[in-house]
């Protein structure tokens, strides 16, 4: 996550399938994978059981889910600790192999590449900002100094980033933050049903809505993207 923007969820970086074909290949390796993985359902009303979903849709397919919290890493547990508090509506999960990159994540949970949120660290007149962009974009500096109110605005250094949030780099959530005053959403993220961020470690992503991703993040929606060309 620290200087790269072209490819984590967790941080700083993510594409997609568009081939028919590759797209159900994708689903069918997704099912099996999250057959095996672990999981854990955070929710205020609802918790998934043992038995198939039906209705509700996370990512592009449907598979069993098992609602046992596993031991996993303490920036894990503390992203989980955050939503259990606020009574979050959202599903988090680990994936065994990882998910480095935007599109390895999207590949993993089978969804579009837009649908990945990007969680980046810049470091703005010496302080930091976190902005979320979707995996199919990249962050404007310009934009993102603008919109801080800094003369400047730079993606922060491996260093910094943990300093900053107490996550490594590439695996960078967008809460708890309790160093960092201004967290941004790109405006563009707001027009999914759902969408998947980085929780804490590169094999953990967590499914919500953007409604809920701005509550828990206290993010501010503004244009921080770059143009498409």
């Amino acid at each position: 996550m620290c200087s790269v923007q072209a490819g984590s969820p967790h941080s700083q970086t993510k594409s997609s399938a568009s081939d028919p074909k590759r797209r159900e290949a994708v689903r069918i390796s997704s099912f099996t994978l999250r057959k095996s993985a672990s999981v854990f359902a955070i929710r205020s009303r609802v918790r998934f059981t043992t038995r198939q979903r039906s209705n509700a849709r996370f990512g592009c397919a449907s598979y069993p889910a098992r609602v046992a919290k596993p031991a996993w890493p303490e920036p894990v547990q503390r992203v989980t600790a955050y939503l259990q508090e606020a009574g979050a509506e959202v599903r988090v999960e680990e994936f065994p192999d990882g998910t480095p990159t935007a599109q390895a994540a999207a590949r993993a949970v089978g969804c579009e590449l837009a649908q990945i949120v990007k969680s980046l660290v810049f470091d703005c007149d010496g302080r930091p900002v976190v902005v979320m962009v979707p995996g199919d974009r990249r962050a404007d500096s310009a934009k993102v100094a603008h919109a801080a109110g800094s003369n400047s605005a730079r993606i922060a250094g491996a260093e910094e980033v943990e300093d900053a949030t107490r996550f490594e780099p590439g695996a960078v959530a967008p809460f708890p933050l309790p160093k960092v005053e201004r967290v941004f959403i790109d405006r563009t993220i707001l027009g999914h049903s759902l969408v998947w961020i980085g929780a804490g470690s590169e094999r953990h992503m967590a499914g919500l809505s953007p409604v809920e991703l701005v509550r828990l993040s206290r993010a501010r929606p503004m244009d921080v993207v770059t143009a498409h060309t």
